[in-house]
């Protein structure tokens, strides 16, 4: 048992050092997004902008979990919608991309993965902008027929956009931002960031390390429908750790079907869900649903493959 303890604590490590480089660039653009006065990435993701879903699922294509990071750090901040962040989710392939790159017999493979985890991302994400807006237009009405209510903005200096439910005499009062530099702003959001990881990363090597890979690839070789439901639980699992294994499962092992494996890709979305978690931690049921929304989302839509293979 020490050894698992030892062996899953040394990866936790190195496979934190791992995501830095991606987590510090991440956060560069974060950080220079949220302090630019001109809000350029905002307004191109912006609310009124109906092709932030469209943006957004180009984005989440691109190798690597730097953009559905940085969208979801901008969604805490309700910068963009859920529709565009549900939509950069299930386009993020994370590690999956590189390492099918890798395997020249499976070029074909990523291509049409590529594809179809776009597709599915512009789909859902337009999906749940329409609903969202039903029921905003529903909420807005209400509140003009009470007339209790005024959406109050605030604009801090260094462009951040807050926004509170006020009376319409408010007299808040509202302090500058901490930090005005773009790369201390990074590094400080950067380590805050890497401790999540760095606990996330650890349970999940215990957990592998002390029931070990066999067992799993024993259960997915069961049935596709049931390789479905555990991929997309698999996919949830916010490290890089779980696209590498969906991948690996798939390409190298043969025991993950391609529904599967879009399904795994599907639902998760790297550490985006961690910075979700941790800067929207004030809002945890919303977290949790956002969570069971994106896996119910991943089984729906592999499920959705299988006639197709």
């Amino acid at each position: 048992m020490a050894e698992i303890f030892v062996k899953s604590l040394l990866e936790a490590v190195i496979d934190t050092l791992k995501v830095v480089p991606i987590l510090f660039l991440a956060y560069i653009l974060v950080s220079y997004f949220s302090h630019d006065h001109s809000h350029k990435f905002s307004k191109f993701l912006a609310r009124k902008n109906k092709a932030n879903v469209f943006f957004a699922s180009c984005l989440g294509c691109i190798p690597q979990c730097g953009f559905s990071s940085v969208i979801a750090d901008l969604y805490s901040e309700r910068k963009v919608t859920l529709g565009t962040l549900v939509a950069v989710c299930i386009a993020t392939s994370d590690e999956a991309i590189p390492i099918m790159l890798t395997n020249t017999d499976k070029i074909v493979d990523m291509l049409i993965l590529i594809a179809f985890k776009l597709a599915l991302a512009i789909f859902w994400g337009y999906l749940i902008e329409i609903i969202c807006s039903f029921f905003k237009k529903k909420k807005v009405k209400e509140n003009i027929n009470n007339k209790e209510i005024t959406d109050h903005f605030h604009h801090h200096e260094c462009g951040h956009i807050h926004t509170d439910e006020c009376d319409e005499n408010c007299e808040h009062s509202h302090g500058d931002c901490c930090v005005n530099n773009v790369f201390i702003d990074a590094v400080i959001h950067t380590f805050n960031i890497l401790i999540y990881i760095f606990l996330a990363t650890f349970v999940i090597n215990l957990i592998v390390n002390a029931c070990g890979t066999q067992a799993l690839e024993n259960i997915l070789s069961t049935n596709v429908y049931l390789q479905i439901v555990l991929a997309s639980l698999i996919g949830l699992i916010p490290n890089c750790a779980s696209s590498v294994l969906l991948v690996e499962l798939y390409v190298i092992y043969g025991t993950l079907s391609f529904p599967a494996l879009v399904a795994g890709l599907t639902a998760g979305a790297g550490v985006g869900l961690i910075i979700l978690f941790s800067k929207n931690k004030k809002h945890l049921f919303e977290n949790l649903g956002i969570l069971l929304l994106l896996y119910v989302i991943g089984v729906i839509s592999g499920m959705a493959l299988i006639p197709l293979i």
